[in-house]
């Protein structure tokens, strides 16, 4: 009777065993969407670093960055391009959807991805750094634009190297601004792939063999995959609203009127009050303006 026993335990603990794996099997896999449309600025760099966090937790088979800005902050996008580097799963960038582009900083989040992609009747290029104040571009020193533009051609001479991509390319989008439609990049070996939209990409990426920062290949599988889009807060969406320019300074002039009333009125609370939220918000809004790529 203990034989029986012990075999009829040791049968269900197997069947528990297998029931636990076949779970596990059936639990299905995924892929992150992460979608940037507007102006790299801080709050846009927490969110990619956010998303491509979360799906290293998750175990994530890929992520894909769907992308559609006019540039941003040299510091924000440095941000993006190290963590898109140094990720430990692959990062697709898809500049999408058709009329979108990939411009300034665009063009180094672009190339910095496993793989790249445009979608068709998109652009990418015009990444000559430009120092940004308060009336727009500004003229700097011969020196400090020598410093700057050096800089940012080793950057992205880098980053195309990684990648085999065209490096000649990439820097005369630095140094001269040159843009490139879709189909040009493709045939110039500036992006990988073109897709007209994300089941297309999926479809093409199935199979794709990638590198990673730490030299292991990746074969990218997309078949059966769960698609998950993963959106900015409501915190970030707002953040990331109030950070145009436009924006600012009309905060800023909310924010003077609401002090003014207040000082010409002692008591009334509120306008200062007001003033104040919109000083706060204005000054964090305006400490965006930097350097932009």
């Amino acid at each position: 009777m203990s034989r029986g026993f012990a075999l009829l335990l040791l049968t269900l603990l197997l069947l528990v065993g297998l029931a636990w794996a076949e779970a596990d099997a059936a639990e299905p896999a995924e892929i992150n969407v992460l979608h940037i449309d507007g102006a790299i600025n801080p709050v846009v760099s927490g969110y990619i670093e956010r998303g491509i966090d979360r799906a290293e937790k998750n175990g994530a088979v890929m992520v894909i960055i769907q992308l559609d800005t006019p540039g941003g902050l040299d510091s924000s996008m440095r941000d993006i391009v190290q963590r898109i580097v140094n990720a430990k799963l692959p990062v697709v960038v898809y500049v999408s959807p058709a009329g979108a582009r990939a411009a300034s900083a665009g063009v180094f989040i672009t190339m910095a991805a496993h793989v790249a992609a445009m979608a068709p009747n998109t652009a990418i290029g015009a990444a000559h750094p430009v120092s940004i104040g308060p009336s727009g571009a500004e003229e700097t020193s011969s020196t400090m634009e020598k410093k700057v533009l050096n800089d940012a051609l080793a950057y992205i001479r880098s980053i195309a190297q990684f990648h085999g991509r065209n490096v000649e390319w990439a820097q005369a989008a630095v140094r001269e601004s040159v843009s490139a439609s879709a189909q040009e990049a493709l045939e110039l070996n500036v992006v990988d792939l073109i897709a007209p939209n994300l089941d297309s990409l999926l479809e093409q990426l199935d199979g794709r063999q990638v590198r990673l920062l730490n030299g292991s290949q990746v074969v990218l599988q997309t078949h059966g995959v769960e698609v998950r889009k993963l959106d900015m807060s409501t915190i970030e969406r707002f953040l990331d609203a109030i950070s145009d320019p436009n924006i600012a300074y009309i905060l800023l002039s909310l924010a003077m009127l609401g002090l003014f009333v207040e000082l010409a009125n002692p008591g009334m609370v509120f306008p200062g009050v007001l003033g104040g939220i919109f000083l706060f918000l204005s000054l964090y809004s305006l400490g965006m303006l930097q350097l932009q790529p």
